[in-house]
């Protein structure tokens, strides 16, 4: 189940706006993922049991100040790990804390959600 963010008393840097319930994202399948962007995230963390996770994460742009692509460009580090371009990564958790440090590249990060499952 995706992570509410405005909920995790572990985000450092970000700020939230809540899209209109008529907004419509093409091609998924929970838009109500996508009604809440939360950007300008630092980091993103929260207390979880060790193990193996799948972690995803949900992105779309609904902001009109971006009007195409390369607009909004920024990196991650997901437990350690320095990624770009990804929406879903295989995650250990060794600490009890699933962690993702955001890097702006150009324009700040914008997340919808992110879903951590454990992998059998």
């Amino acid at each position: 189940m995706p992570h509410a963010l405005t909920r995790c008393p572990h985000n450092r840097g970000k700020a939230s706006i809540d899209r209109d319930s008529s907004t419509v994202v093409a091609n998924t399948k929970n838009n109500g993922l996508y009604l809440s962007e939360h950007y300008g995230m630092n980091s993103f963390s929260c207390k979880i049991p060790n193990g193996e996770y799948t972690a995803k994460l949900y992105l779309a742009e609904t902001y009109d100040g971006i009007t195409g692509p390369g607009q909004r460009v920024f990196s991650f580090n997901v437990q350690g790990h320095e990624l770009k371009d990804f929406e879903t990564v295989p995650v250990k958790v060794t600490n009890g804390i699933f962690h993702i440090d955001f890097t702006s590249n150009i324009e700040n990060p914008e997340i919808n959600a992110i879903e951590i499952d454990p992998q059998p």
